[in-house]
């Protein structure tokens, strides 16, 4: 058979060969529909395995995460096509349905930028002069100024007499977070956040900063956090310090890998959250956490992290909190534990829900 390409079409008909281009076009939109279906039967597919296949076979939490964006993305993707192809049909651009946005969530604080579209002459058409402003729509996006580095030029003058011989004089240098060093205390503080709040290592930002043209060490980016940690951690036991003094607290424990030096393995490391947020039942106390690191999981850790405080506790069933409740409790009075109920209510389906065969578990969740 003759590829479509070949064929020469201009010995048809124009009724036919329209006929003909329109046809080659759809088939060409529904290979590409063809093609977005299949990546979305692929998504769904590794999504139901990370949720319902072996449990060696499941995702992480993160994972679950980057499948769900790969399928939102495909989906939009496919969306933007339709409208595109809707337009092109149609010979011009028709009004969009409704965007999907967060309307009415842009803070009021955030900057504006107005912009004025003026149209092109004021004029009224049928010549009775210029035509007044009775009105205007106003519409919002959401823009951001990529970052961007820069170089902070720092002058001191030297003055002199010309007269006598008394001495230079000069502005002292201003005081730095490192002295003779290359950072600002801005550019310091976010290399510290982008690594504890953002999740990205220090080795990618040394990437981030190659592709700017600055060659900057991981070992050199270290040595800058370690710095920062060292004068925030006076700020640190403050705020601990502060959240001891509250009626109630949450606590919470969790695993931490921890590079064990000549071994080349990890370790098993424990970091402590203690926290406090009342604006749910409307307290007055603003919220705060503040972060732990013990090697181990024993009581006693908690024990020395809550000294001082004599409140509630909100925590879960481990026992290692009970020494906390004993009149022998170091650095404090014994403390009012209140048990978390969602720890309680999965011992209680436990119990109480019958196995269901086709799940392999229980047919509710804990």
């Amino acid at each position: 058979m003759t590829p479509a390409a070949d064929l020469d079409l201009s010995v048809l008909p124009p009724e036919y060969r329209a006929a003909f281009e329109a046809l080659q076009a759809q088939a060409a939109r529904v290979a590409e529909l063809e093609e977005i279906t299949r990546r979305q039967e692929h998504l769904i597919a590794e999504l139901n395995q990370a949720l319902y296949g072996k449990k060696s076979e499941k995702l992480s939490e993160d994972e679950r995460q980057l499948a769900s964006e790969e399928l939102e993305t495909a989906v939009a993707e496919l969306e933007a096509q339709k409208v595109a192809q809707a337009d092109d049909s149609a010979g011009r651009r028709r009004k969009s349905s409704s965007a999907k946005r967060n309307r009415g969530n842009l803070p009021a604080d955030l900057p504006r930028i107005e912009e004025t579209i003026e149209p092109a002459s004021l004029d009224c058409p049928c010549g009775c002069g210029r035509m007044h402003k009775i009105g205007e729509d106003r519409t919002e996006r959401l823009d951001i100024v990529p970052a961007q580095f820069r170089v902070i030029v720092t002058i001191r003058p030297k003055y002199a007499c010309r007269i006598c011989t008394d001495g230079v004089t000069q502005a002292p240098a201003p005081a730095h977070l490192i002295e003779g060093g290359l950072p600002t205390e801005a550019l310091i503080a976010h290399v510290a956040v982008c690594k504890y709040a953002d999740h990205s290592p220090l080795y990618r930002q040394s990437r981030i900063f190659a592709r700017w043209g600055l060659s900057i060490d991981r070992s050199t980016l270290a040595g800058w956090v370690g710095t920062a940690a060292f004068h925030l951690g006076p700020i640190v036991d403050r705020l601990a310090e502060h959240l001891r003094t509250s009626t109630k607290l949450f606590m919470d424990e969790t695993t931490a890998p921890v590079l064990d030096p000549g071994r080349g393995k990890t370790k098993t490391g424990y970091l402590w959250a203690l926290a406090r947020d009342d604006r749910s039942w409307g307290g007055d106390d603003p919220p705060g956490v503040v972060y732990f690191y013990a090697p181990g999981r024993g009581g006693e850790h908690a024990e020395t992290f809550l000294a001082g405080f004599d409140g509630i506790l909100q925590l879960d069933g481990y026992p290692g909190y009970n020494r906390l409740t004993r009149p022998s409790r170091k650095g404090g009075a014994p403390v009012t534990v209140a048990h978390c109920w969602a720890h309680a209510r999965r011992k209680l389906k436990e119990v109480t829900l019958p196995p269901d065969p086709g799940l392999g578990r229980y047919s509710l969740c804990g």
